[in-house]
């Protein structure tokens, strides 16, 4: 066995300070080392494994695609996958969406939004709307006009309140935050509003008032603001409907698709629009300025398409809200153990914060490094879960998130949450201890 480390692997990993274990094989929710340890994979890699790990069905449909043509450039040809997994997304896409447009990656996905939005205003005659208000804190991609719309603090509204959801008259809750945004920008200036309609590691799973996504509809089409809903993380089934945003009784402008709509087993994402906002493009310039090598790739539109027709065959979106209710249950019972400031979240996609102070959610001090102990004690105890710091004031805060598998039972929910009291006692001790 090899030490799997920088610098004596020639690879360049994303934490260079750490040893990685070598995943030889991988089972429903569990994942397998060289050395025959177990991990129940808690949050799917990285919210994407939702079908679990080497599902048969899923690698036969990439080698016999594969075994056809692998490639072909989505400027000369279509083909089969790719027209098949458009017509059967759309059957589960909030009216009007009904036009896909296929990247590789969540960040390409929001990159081409936001570059499609931008577009649509100057083709429609507004060429004046350039600006993007998201929610702060969020996170949209590691692309730079993603990464753009997650960190510009002159153009975030303030996510974190001190009703907790409770007044429906807070200005973050209510959406009035984004009236006054685009009031002070505006609105001849805005092009879009980003949002998730269920938050993803940046802000642990947190869910809005029920009113507040129809307030942002409806302020949005009083000042022309095209709405783009984030599903990447949350969509695909996660929460227990199809899409996130349905239970709110709106439809985005566009939205953006990714991680489990392949299951994770080839990487792809989609932009999703109506036919309005693409008539305007298709009746102007007559192209989409916006082109990477591997979007509409074929191997991966049969990984897609293969997905989305056994979570429809299974069932499985139907079995997440199911698991989903069991899931939050038995992870709600987290609150009761020192420290876990709350638990939140809907379907399979919940978060865990942890506070110094339970009474007030007073953060740990960044210097603490709490959640990086958990994450450590997590893994060791063969449970992956999904890190995230920041939230409280863009400084302090530590949480984790969960999103397991779609196919996962309730004796692995219990032997998760076991887990996780094991991890947090060992991180608790340590972290009192002065060891890191």
């Amino acid at each position: 066995m090899t030490d799997y480390r920088y610098p004596e692997s020639h690879v360049f990993y994303r934490k260079l300070g750490r040893r990685y274990p070598r995943i030889v094989r991988g089972e429903g929710c569990w994942l397998y080392d060289e050395r025959g340890k177990g991990y129940l994979d808690a949050v799917g890699g990285a919210y994407v494994a939702n079908l679990g790990h080497s599902n048969p069905e899923m690698a036969e449909a990439l080698a016999r695609q594969a075994g056809e043509f692998g490639y072909v450039s989505a400027t000369a040809f279509t083909h089969g996958p790719v027209e098949e997994l458009a017509r059967e997304l759309a059957a589960t896409l909030p009216r009007g969406l009904d036009k896909l447009y296929f990247l590789s990656s969540g960040s390409e996905a929001v990159e081409a939004a936001l570059k499609l939005a931008r577009q649509y205003w100057i083709e429609a005659g507004k060429p004046g709307k350039h600006r993007i208000i998201a929610l702060n804190p969020s996170y949209h991609g590691n692309t730079l006009l993603a990464l753009s719309a997650s960190a510009r603090e002159q153009y975030k509204l303030p996510f974190r309140c001190g009703c907790r959801g409770a007044d429906a008259t807070c200005p973050a809750c209510s959406g009035a935050a984004l009236e006054d945004a685009i009031r002070r920008a505006g609105a001849d200036t805005v092009a879009a509003f980003i949002a998730e309609p269920v938050g993803g590691s940046s802000t642990g799973a947190s869910t809005p008032r029920p009113e507040y996504f129809r307030a942002i509809r409806e302020i949005c089409d009083r000042y022309d603001v095209l709405f783009v809903a984030d599903e990447i993380l949350c969509g695909a089934g996660r929460t227990g409907s199809w899409w996130a945003i349905e239970p709110y009784g709106v439809a985005p402008d566009l939205m953006t698709l990714g991680k489990g709509i392949s299951g994770g087993y080839a990487p792809l994402s989609a932009v999703a629009a109506p036919e309005r906002i693409v008539d305007v493009i298709a009746n102007g310039s007559g192209s989409f300025l916006h082109a990477q090598t591997f979007s509409f790739h074929p191997v991966a539109c049969a990984a897609g398409l293969a997905a989305v027709r056994m979570l429809k065959r299974d069932r499985l979106v139907e079995r997440c809200a199911t698991l989903g209710r069991i899931l939050q249950r038995r992870l709600a019972a987290l609150t009761e153990l020192p420290h876990v400031g709350d638990v939140r979240g809907r379907g399979l996609l919940a978060g865990i914060e942890f506070v110094e102070d339970k009474a007030t959610r007073a953060p740990f001090p960044r210097a603490a490094k709490f959640v990086e102990a958990f994450t450590e004690a997590a893994q060791e105890a063969g449970l992956v879960v999904w890190p995230n710091v920041g939230h409280a004031d863009g400084v302090n805060g530590d949480l984790v998130v969960v999103a397991p598998p779609f196919i996962i039972t309730e004796q692995e929910i219990e032997e998760l949450a076991t887990r996780f009291a094991s991890a947090h006692a060992v991180a608790l001790k340590s972290v009192k201890a002065g060891v890191r």
